[in-house]
């Protein structure tokens, strides 16, 4: 049984998961087992990549999560995982496609010490122009300024064991130890990729960047929407605000 084990939290991608899946099975590293990780879809998500499974170049395991949201999914992918011996997790989305190095990108930094790895977002080429991937930056940008002077989030007296650090959910790995010492991925409210990342810094400083762990983010959501709105989304990760996916 492989170490490293990737989950993929999916709702209603039925037409982006089979581009994520291919994208896995392009990996250079193909020594995982993939989780995917239905969590309430009602269009053929599940089948897809049930359909996938059958031919994959690794082991694959579609699970049902009927509690909705993202941190339900995660949580549920990852705990999953750990009962079936994982000591490596990592993590990507539906809408995603890891670039080719992804998965050795994220073996290596394990194997340099890491216990939490934060990877690089670009936004996918086929969804948008060069305007739309030039939005997709400023947001990532005002993101990762806005984390860093966000009030309580430097302060070594609030726990913290190392600086604030841009931390995309659909592009991350984390030791399976480290998961459960911190409780794991915050189920309720939703987005909840901030708490975790607040959690983690409280337990350690082995947390490291890693720019060759690239994942080519969808734009749909500044497509539909605008900057703006997509910029105050992600501002707001893990305080509860919401924006629908566009479908």
């Amino acid at each position: 049984m492989t170490q490293l084990w990737v989950i993929v939290p999916a709702h209603q991608e039925a037409e982006r998961i089979d581009a994520t899946l291919q994208a896995l099975a392009r990996q250079r590293d193909l020594d995982f087992t993939l989780i995917v990780v239905d969590n309430a879809s009602t269009d053929t998500t599940g089948a897809r990549a049930r359909d996938f499974a059958r031919g994959a170049p690794f082991p694959v395991h579609v699970l049902d999560e009927d509690e909705r949201g993202v941190g339900c999914a995660v949580d549920t992918g990852f705990r999953y995982a750990i009962s079936r011996g994982a000591t490596l997790l990592a993590r990507t989305d539906a809408d995603c496609l890891p670039e080719e190095g992804w998965t050795a990108a994220a073996r290596a930094e394990f194997a340099r010490g890491a216990e939490m790895v934060c990877g690089r977002i670009v936004a996918r080429a086929d969804e948008h122009g060069p305007l739309g991937r030039a939005g997709f930056r400023v947001l990532v940008a005002i993101a990762t300024a806005f984390g860093r002077i966000r009030p309580g989030h430097w302060r070594r007296n609030n726990g913290f064991r190392v600086p604030y650090r841009m931390h995309a959910g659909n592009n991350m790995g984390i030791r399976s130890e480290l998961y459960a010492t911190v409780g794991g991925m915050p189920r309720r409210p939703a987005p909840t990729d901030r708490q975790f990342l607040n959690r983690v810094r409280r337990q350690t400083a082995a947390i490291s960047y890693a720019r060759d762990m690239v994942v080519a983010n969808s734009t749909r959501r500044l497509r539909a929407y605008g900057l703006i709105a997509t910029a105050r989304w992600y501002l707001e990760q893990g305080s509860g605000h919401h924006l629908e996916d566009p479908r």
